[in-house]
C-alpha cells in the first residue's frame, strides 16, 4: 500500500481502506431518497480505528487553525459530526455543542445541545457533505443564536455543483480533508475499481439524477 502524503489522498486512502467508503458500479447502492448510487459513505466507521480517528481529528485541527484562526466554539452536525466534533473540540481546548435537524419534540425542545451564546465564533465540523442542506440547517440554527460562523470542516464532500451553490448563498466557507475526484483516482490507483469503471463514476458526479434513472431502467 502506497505512503500517501497529501492529507486529501490520505484520508481517501484511508476511507477506502476501512469501507467507511464503498464504490460499486454494479450493483448500486439505494440512498434514502430512493437514488441509486454507486458510491455509498459512512465515515462513522473511522471511530473504531484510532490511527484513522486520531489522524482526522488532527487534520481538522490544522485546517481550523489555517483557515479559521481562534474560535470560541466547535459545533458537531448530529449524527455523524458529533464525536469528531467532541475529539477537535479536546484537542483544541474549546467548549462543544451539537446541533440537531430539528427541535426536540419533548423536554426542553432544544436544537443545539450545549451552552452557547450570542457573538460567540463558531466552526461547524460535520463528517459528509453531499447537497449540503442538512449541514446548512446547523449553520442557520447557530446564526440564529446570534453566532458568528466562521465557517465548516468536514471529512469528504461528493463535490456536487448544488452544494458549492447552497454554500456560496448561505456565505459558509468549507473546507474538507478529502473529496469525490481524490477519492476515485486513489480508489483505481489501488485498484479499488477497474479502470472501466472511472468513467462511469464521473458521469454520477456530473449528474447524479441520470444516473441514477439509468440504473433503474436497466
Amino acid at each position: 500500500m502506497k505512503d500517501f502524503n497529501d492529507t486529501a489522498a490520505q484520508t481517501a486512502n484511508f476511507l477506502l481502506q476501512v469501507k467507511a467508503i464503498k464504490l460499486n458500479n454494479d450493483n448500486p447502492f439505494t440512498w434514502a431518497s430512493g437514488r441509486k448510487s454507486p458510491i455509498y459513505c459512512d465515515n462513522r466507521i473511522t471511530l473504531s480505528y484510532p490511527e484513522i480517528r486520531t489522524y482526522i481529528r488532527q487534520r481538522f485541527v490544522d485546517c481550523i487553525n489555517e483557515y479559521f484562526g481562534m474560535v470560541d466554539v466547535i459545533a458537531g452536525v448530529a449524527t455523524g459530526g458529533i464525536a469528531q466534533g467532541a475529539l477537535v473540540a479536546q484537542e483544541l481546548g474549546k467548549p462543544f455543542v451539537y446541533v440537531r435537524s430539528e427541535e426536540k419534540k419533548h423536554g426542553l425542545t432544544n436544537q443545539i445541545e450545549g451552552e452557547i451564546h450570542s457573538g460567540q465564533t463558531v466552526v461547524v465540523v460535520e463528517d459528509l457533505v453531499s447537497t449540503g442542506k442538512s449541514s446548512l440547517i446547523a449553520v442557520h440554527a447557530l446564526r440564529d443564536k446570534g453566532c458568528d460562523v466562521k465557517g465548516m470542516v468536514a471529512i469528504f464532500t461528493y463535490g456536487l455543483e448544488v452544494a458549492a451553490k447552497n454554500f456560496a448563498d448561505a456565505g459558509v466557507e468549507l473546507h474538507t480533508l478529502t473529496n469525490y475526484d481524490t477519492l476515485i483516482q486513489v480508489a483505481g490507483q489501488e485498484e479499488y475499481i477497474h479502470p472501466e469503471q472511472m468513467q462511469s463514476l464521473a458521469d454520477w458526479r456530473v449528474n447524479p439524477e441520470k444516473w441514477s434513472d439509468d440504473h433503474m431502467q436497466a
